[in-house]
């Protein structure tokens, strides 16, 4: 029995041994298996200094499965450098795994030290980061003993697009042509006469003459309507004496019209006999006979009456005396006068109607925009002109901060600014406290700061970016911010500075501290204006960034401008 249990022992002894040899053997030869197919990623620079311009290529080798799926880096990943140029991916297969290489050339504008940051391939869905490197960018040296120094050029202003000013002139020149076509049509066209107005500008003795014939051919008397025919017939002879002779006619009776008759030609104005002037007498009873008393004359009495006022007519016409020069010229005054008058009345209905489409375009753009908005369009509000002027979106500083504004926003040189404060303005007692104060918040003298200023031609909108590299990784925003109202406090033109925070997300969720409240600005006059203001601060290891938007209060287009500015501050990653 010992025997036996010996054996089992010992059998049972040699079984685990083998048990544990075969799993030893199973894991080394999983872990081979698994270091053959796990991907390789190698990053390398052809060169780590180049000059102002020059470019690096920088190459990366994957070494995958077979069946694996690489995505490269795409777009401009590689800032601060700059990708010029992404090379063809090539391909090499050894055994059962693939190699692929691809080269991107790099290019730099600045002089100075660069990271070249990470990039990050997808291998089968998994994120995998390359090497970063150090890259130095170094300007390149001037002969200035060949080569003459200039100085840097002035800006080049160019002119704004106007694209919105050129529809509403369109609109505006197109209601003056429909204006002037209708006064071209109804006022200065020269309208073609009807027969009334042909005959109402021939001279009174060749109009008389006209209607007397026209007379004749009437139907007055075949109808039996002998009170209007004597009406026309007297008014006829009555329209010529006052308008040839000069004469009272038209309101005078038959017997007061007979008794002027004679006075002129008593008088010699008039050189009319007098058996004319007593059948003239006759037919004008006859007329009011016929008129008022319902008389009515044999038919061929009537003709013979037109005949006679036909002759009237003729005598009275040779018998005036021939009009002197200085009447011909009074005459020819006086129409030059009526042709003026006529002139200048169409001027005023021209001017009247342009007059009343902008006061019609106005009542109506009023009804339809608000009296405000239409008065400020009209008048020209300085932020309203800011907001619908072109709006610009560009970057500034790094890593760089994305912002939409009114224009673009220029570098200030050569000022060392915290917030709205220059120091170069502060007096020398403030100077020294402001300069006290950034050397207890940094730990360092030499700050790196980019400003950026949004120029306008108008002191009610004031904007401001600053870029701050600082000398340590870890940044307190809530004491920079701090250090920035401090700052602006120590202004003499600024006073009463509310202040309120509240933390502050991009658009795109960039995190930030946000100060905004009121503070009182004193003008040009010595006056303090009320204004709004709003800081946005972010913090980044090594980097501060504060945006200072100042306005106008209760100025609706500036509120406007500060939506769509907000609105579009985004901080792009590293």
């Amino acid at each position: 029995m010992l025997i036996i249990y010996e054996k089992a022992k010992k059998l049972r002894c040699n079984l685990l041994l083998r048990q544990s040899v075969s799993l030893c053997f199973f894991l080394c030869f999983s872990f081979y298996t698994y270091a053959q197919s796990g991907p390789k990623i190698k990053s390398e620079v052809d060169t780590t200094f180049i000059k102002i311009g020059e470019q690096i290529i920088w190459t990366v080798t994957v070494e995958v499965d077979s069946t694996a799926s690489v995505i490269f880096p795409e777009g401009q990943t590689f800032s601060p450098l700059e990708m010029v140029e992404a090379y063809k991916t090539d391909t090499t297969r050894k055994k059962s795994r693939l190699q692929l290489q691809r080269a991107y050339a790099l290019t730099q504008f600045d002089s100075g030290s660069y990271k070249l940051p990470t990039q990050f391939i997808d291998i089968n869905g998994e994120g995998h980061y390359t090497d970063s490197l150090r890259i130095i960018v170094a300007d390149v040296p001037v002969d200035t003993l060949k080569q003459q120094m200039y100085d840097i050029k002035e800006l080049m202003i160019v002119e704004k697009s106007g694209n919105g000013w050129l529809k509403i002139i369109l609109w505006v020149l197109l209601a003056l042509l429909l204006l002037g076509a209708i006064l071209y049509w109804f006022v200065f066209r020269k309208k073609p006469l009807t027969e009334e107005e042909k005959v109402a500008l021939l001279p009174p003795y060749d109009r008389a003459m006209l209607e007397l014939k026209n007379l004749e051919n009437s139907k007055y008397l075949i109808q039996d309507e002998y009170k209007k025919y004597y009406s026309e017939l007297t008014d006829i002879v009555r329209s010529y004496l006052e308008e040839d002779v000069h004469v009272s006619a038209l309101e005078s009776t038959t017997d007061q019209l007979i008794e002027k008759l004679e006075l002129m030609t008593d008088s010699g104005e008039l050189e009319l006999d007098k058996d004319t002037i007593i059948q003239f007498k006759r037919i004008l009873q006859t007329a009011d006979l016929v008129k008022f008393a319902k008389s009515k004359p044999e038919t061929s009495i009537a003709e013979q009456d037109r005949k006679s006022i036909e002759q009237i007519v003729v005598k009275t016409h040779e018998a005036l005396p021939e009009p002197t020069e200085e009447e011909l010229m009074q005459q020819a005054e006086y129409l030059e006068e009526l042709e003026r008058k006529k002139q200048k009345k169409k001027i005023v209905i021209a001017i009247a109607s342009v007059f009343a489409l902008l006061l019609v375009s106005a009542i109506s753009a009023t009804i339809y925009y608000g009296f405000t908005y239409t008065k400020d369009t009209i008048l020209g509000h300085p932020t309203k002109k800011l907001l619908e002027s072109e709006w610009i979106k560009s970057s500034y500083g790094f890593p760089p901060l994305e912002i939409e504004s009114p224009g673009v926003l220029k570098r200030i040189e050569g000022e060392l600014v915290s917030g709205l404060v220059n120091l170069d303005t502060l007096s020398n007692t403030k100077k020294k406290a402001a300069l006290d104060m950034l050397k207890k918040i940094n730990t360092s003298k030499n700050l790196e700061i980019s400003e950026f200023l949004l120029e306008t031609d108008i002191d009610d909108f004031y904007l401001k970016y600053e870029d701050i590299a600082l000398p340590v990784d870890s940044v307190n925003i809530k004491k920079e911010a701090q250090a920035g109202i401090e700052l602006l406090d120590k202004q003499e033109r600024i006073i009463n500075i509310i202040v309120k925070d509240e933390m502050y997300n991009t658009p795109e969720g960039a995190e930030g501290l946000k100060q905004y409240g009121s503070l009182s600005f004193k003008n040009k006059d010595g006056d303090f204006d009320k204004k709004k203001y709003t800081i946005l601060n972010f913090a980044r290891p090594g980097n501060f960034k504060r945006l200072t938007i100042i306005w106008n209060v209760e100025d609706e287009y500036s509120e406007k401008i500060v939506e769509r500015i907000m609105a579009s501050i985004e901080i792009k990653p590293e």
